[in-house]
């Protein structure tokens, strides 16, 4: 299947980039964690604080494990890449862009992570978490578009030169 998931850390611009990058390409746009509060009937911040992060994890691997489209952006969580199931699902039905960010442009750009409901352990920090997810992120992608302080087109023209082959005007797979 030729899906576009996009991962990386909370606020890189997953879910806003992906609605945009779906309209330019003509795909369809599906946000993961959208689909984790539809399918629990709560926001994220209240299922983690209900079933803890573990809960979390597994209720996010099924919903990321059923995810079976075709032509469509997926923008997953930030901790979507916690789950080997569900990211060797997706690299299954599509190209994995991991949208990176250097710690101190993310650090500017988060608010209050826990009303974000972003996945963190007791007593971690955002650095802490920074340096924990990296190297998943860099594990799972198929390309790495380093977005940093690039605004959104700057950062869609990015992908979109990764995604189209340098010969011909359709995508490269």
């Amino acid at each position: 299947m030729n899906n576009i998931i996009l991962i990386g850390m909370p606020a890189v611009g997953k879910s806003s980039i992906g609605v945009i990058l779906a309209k330019e390409i003509g795909y369809q746009f599906l946000d993961s964690d959208l689909l984790i509060q539809q399918r629990e009937g709560c926001l994220l911040k209240d299922i983690l604080d209900s079933r803890g992060v573990e809960g979390f994890l597994r209720i996010e691997n099924d919903v990321n494990c059923s995810i079976n489209t075709n032509r469509t952006v997926i923008a997953t969580g930030g901790s979507a890449v916690y789950s080997r199931e569900a990211m060797e699902h997706f690299k299954e039905i599509g190209t994995i862009i991991y949208l990176k960010t250097d710690f101190p442009v993310l650090e500017k750009r988060l608010g209050n992570l826990r009303g974000r409901g972003v996945v963190l352990k007791a007593g971690q920090t955002l650095k802490d978490l920074y340096l924990e997810r990296c190297p998943y992120y860099e594990k799972y992608a198929d390309i790495t578009v380093e977005e940093n302080e690039k605004n959104i087109e700057e950062t869609l023209q990015m992908i979109l030169r990764q995604l189209y082959s340098d010969e011909s005007d359709s995508l490269r797979f």
